[in-house]
């Protein structure tokens, strides 16, 4: 089982906690997250990545700053920005496996996107 596969570096990603914004109840991103996603997007779009048609999995590790905060907060955020690059929906994520370790000098986002 597996296809073909996309390895990219990331910056780490903001938490989902400063990712959204709600304005006289209307939820959006925040400007941290648009500059996030633009830069994810530049990225992406520098390496030729090309969104799968079929299923994928997903695999993360994030290499954290400090010794805090939520891996599942970050998960989302990372899902959310890579949207319509390396997949055209999340509808598409069969399966997911996120790992953490640490980094203080070099915090990023080293991820894997298999077509199933």
């Amino acid at each position: 089982m597996g296809g073909a596969a996309v390895n990219i570096t990331l910056p780490f990603p903001p938490s989902a906690n400063r990712y959204y914004r709600h304005d006289r109840g209307i939820t959006h991103r925040s400007d941290e997250a648009n500059a996030y996603r633009g830069n994810v997007w530049a990225l992406c779009d520098d390496e030729g990545i090309e969104p799968f048609s079929g299923l994928v999995r997903v695999s993360m590790t994030f290499f954290r700053p400090a010794k805090r905060g939520d891996l599942d907060n970050r998960i989302k955020v990372l899902l959310d920005s890579i949207q319509g690059l390396a997949y055209h929906n999340d509808s598409q994520i069969a399966e997911i496996h996120a790992y953490r370790a640490d980094d203080k000098a070099n915090p990023r986002v080293e991820l894997e996107i298999t077509e199933l």
